[in-house]
């Protein structure tokens, strides 16, 4: 394997509290050397990647994504959100349960690690169901998805709304020291709801999604938390309550986690009332941390390409979960990654499937909402994607150590550029950021010291 030496970039490892213009050395797909090592111990050969002006970091890590393999490759496969991944600088993602069949047997599990050893130049990790055919009435053999490699269980949409069985699923994974990842959402309070429960759900007259249909599951995962010792991580965390319960879990060192999307700290529910209606009403909560009004896109009103699960929620909500983030409330950022066809978001607003794609946004989205705005700084929220994700996962990656595996990206934290969702690795088209001016972004991507994606725009 050829070795690479990248120059005078800026090096970014928050696990070893590095923050600072060193070389690093890649050699036989493991960092080799890091500083004026690197270049002293570099053999005659090596290849040089320049990334004067660029920030190098530990690849990312995205734990909560859809491949939508086997059975839904239509919508996606392995191999085009392996690359959409690639270009957006994860080197690592995390797939979810929900496919055909469900991934609730070993015999699943060894399929699609066949078709990622084949199809992938990254490493995509697997979750096994909790139940059944992710049916909520049977546990799936937990023991056997463990041993077969899965990082975690999960019903994924399919929150289960029994609580014994909930309780049993999670005494289970403790004894196989799996966490239990979960998409809080109470079916009964719920409902037929669309969108976000409140002022822009009248006028539009959509079915609303009340926030306590998330938080009342956010507080159960809490108490069987306390109850069972089995680390709950909750996905999609959209709501100010939800917050305030994994604040209060937190302070209380409970085994709970959380994390959010782009689409909760960027949009809120009023960008289904169209363009004109987000930038005017409540027009500074709207704008705070946003691209400036005049580099967003106008669209029109009911576009299913922001009908996401849970919704997008209000400005206040929005506020919370950015405030979240920054505290370290909420450890991880992903993108719930979920592929559709055209045709399928292409009908009535009711009748369209939730999910919005976001691999290839969600740096961009993050360093304007985050590090452009103050919020934090570039160490921080690289652990977002790094130390947050991998310390759940008990993923040995997002260490750039000498000896570690040699994930790394190189991405350029102000260059400015629009998204075409046209152009997207991905299958899916269904991104909500079509033509949205960004701000940041990934140039290189290395995997096993391999460079998987480089940006051809540039070196």
């Amino acid at each position: 394997m050829d070795s690479l030496l990248i120059v005078d970039g800026r090096l970014i490892d928050p696990v070893n509290g590095v923050d600072a213009r060193k070389d690093l050395l890649l050699a036989e797909g493991k960092v080799a050397a890091i500083g004026e090592a690197a270049r002293e111990l570099a053999p005659g050969n090596v290849r040089t990647v320049d990334a004067a002006g660029r920030v190098v970091s530990p690849g990312l890590t995205d734990c909560h994504v859809h491949f939508r393999e086997p059975g839904q490759s239509t919508k996606e496969n392995i191999a085009a959100g392996s690359a959409a991944a690639a270009r957006g600088g994860f080197t690592s993602v995390v797939c979810m349960p929900n496919t055909q069949p469900a991934i609730d047997s070993a015999g699943t599990v060894a399929l699609i690690q066949d078709k990622i050893e084949r199809r992938s130049d990254i490493n995509v990790l697997i979750v096994g169901a909790v139940t059944k055919g992710l049916e909520g009435k049977e546990l799936a053999p937990i023991g056997s998805l463990s041993g077969a490699g899965v990082v975690a269980i999960s019903d994924d949409d399919r929150c289960i709304q029994d609580n014994e069985l909930m309780r049993r699923a999670l005494e289970y994974a403790k004894m196989f020291e799996l966490p239990v990842f979960d998409h809080c959402r109470d079916y009964c309070l719920v409902g037929e709801g669309v969108m976000h429960e409140g002022y822009w759900s009248m006028v539009l007259g959509l079915d609303g999604w009340p926030a306590s249909g998330e938080e009342m599951i956010v507080a159960r995962n809490i108490h069987l938390a306390g109850l069972t010792g089995t680390h709950i991580h909750c996905q999609n965390v959209s709501t100010a309550g939800s917050v305030e319960l994994l604040r209060e879990a937190r302070r209380r060192e409970l085994p709970v986690s959380g994390e959010t999307c782009p689409h909760y700290f960027t949009l809120t529910d009023a960008t289904i009332a169209g363009s004109e209606s987000y930038w005017s009403k409540d027009g500074e909560a709207q704008r705070r941390r946003l691209p400036d009004a005049e580099s967003v896109p106008n669209w029109p009103a009911y576009d299913t390409c922001f009908k996401t699960s849970p919704p997008l929620r209000s400005a206040q909500d929005r506020q919370a979960i950015l405030t979240a983030v920054a505290e370290g409330v909420l450890e991880i950022v992903c993108s719930d990654h979920s592929p559709h066809c055209n045709y399928e978001k292409e009908v009535e607003f009711d009748a369209a499937p939730f999910g919005v794609t976001g691999l290839e946004t969600e740096l961009a989205l993050s360093l304007e909402a985050f590090y452009h705005s103050g919020l934090l700084s570039l160490p921080r929220l690289i652990e977002r994607f790094t130390v947050g994700p991998n310390r759940l996962l008990r993923h040995e990656r997002g260490n750039l150590a000498v000896g570690q595996v040699a994930d790394v990206i190189i991405f350029d934290p102000d260059e400015r550029w629009e998204f075409d969702r046209e152009k997207s690795l991905s299958k899916g088209k269904n991104s909500p950021f079509h033509c949205w001016s960004m701000r940041g972004r990934n140039k290189l991507t290395i995997v096993g010291g391999k460079i998987v994606w480089q940006d051809g725009t540039g070196s």
